[in-house]
């Protein structure tokens, strides 16, 4: 008789298996729920779409629901959470004015020229009903208006009007005692 090949027991082959089906299965598992956060949007937000705001990350970028972020086009506020940067003067007014405005509520979505900013976020003008939020910020001298990207013209008016009249009534940026460069509109980092 020759040597023939020795076959693990079943058993043995089984428990293998199972374990290898079991590392899969938890890789897999984890990716889902521990790494979701990086995964895209299940789908693109249609123009007139309401949306669920979970949470405002800042004062002209929200979180949705579907974890699609959502930058407010038109308007830039002082910045509160960018990496390697100060909070800025109205920074966090700016965020609590979002936040009490539109934070765990349904909001409308609408569109312009460009759909996604070099960061990918999705640029959309926000209502709540028929109030219109990133108006809304600039009226308030929670922000500036930002006239030098590709959208429409009439938007555009209606922000600079919103922005004299926060000036004129010296509101938030705008205030006599701001800091310097808060009233001479750099209320943000440019080029974001």
């Amino acid at each position: 008789m020759g040597r023939f090949r020795r076959f693990p027991p079943p058993r043995r082959l089984v428990v293998v298996r199972v374990a290898t089906l079991g590392l899969v299965l938890g890789f897999a598992a984890w990716q889902f729920f521990f790494a979701g956060g990086n995964r895209p949007p299940t789908h693109a937000p249609q123009p007139g779409e309401t949306a669920f705001v979970e949470r405002a990350v800042d004062g002209d970028t929200l979180l949705l629901a579907d974890r699609t972020r959502i930058r407010l086009l038109g308007v830039d506020t002082p910045e509160t959470k960018r990496p390697d940067w100060p909070v800025e003067p109205f920074g966090p007014e700016a965020h609590e004015f979002t936040r009490s405005h539109v934070e765990h509520r349904q909001v409308r979505l609408e569109f312009d020229k460009e759909r996604r900013d070099k960061y990918d976020r999705v640029l959309a003008y926000v209502y709540v009903g028929d109030w219109f939020l990133n108006e809304e910020l600039i009226r308030a001298g929670m922000g500036r208006a930002v006239t030098n990207h590709p959208y429409s013209e009439s938007m555009k008016r209606r922000f600079r009007a919103a922005q004299s009249e926060a000036k004129r009534e010296r509101r938030g940026i705008w205030r006599t005692d701001a800091p310097r460069g808060e009233r001479q509109g750099a209320a943000g980092a440019p080029g974001r």
